[in-house]
């Protein structure tokens, strides 16, 4: 299949776009599953103990972006359909 200009671009703003996310994914931690909360460990001043608790933080996960990577890959599937040329 060939492309022509309109379809290239879109097919390299596209890849750009999962690029970005798979970059925010490891900006991220690269953690496999999305997390909400994450285990921090404190140090109680007062009796020179540790403990573990819970904070919640938003950590993304692999799950979120394959998601997000293919919703960008149908989106531009689809804006690139209308664009091919007819060869008749």
């Amino acid at each position: 299949m060939k492309f022509n200009r309109n379809q290239k671009r879109m097919f390299f703003i596209g890849l750009l776009f999962i690029a970005a996310a798979f970059l925010v994914w490891v900006g991220f931690g690269a953690e496999i599953f999305t997390k909400t909360q994450v285990l921090v460990e404190k140090q109680d001043e007062l009796l020179g103990t540790s403990y573990k608790e819970w904070e919640d933080q938003f950590v993304l996960g692999l799950d979120y972006t394959v998601g997000i990577s293919g919703l960008i890959i149908l989106s531009s599937s689809i804006i690139v359909w209308p664009q091919r040329k007819s060869r008749s």
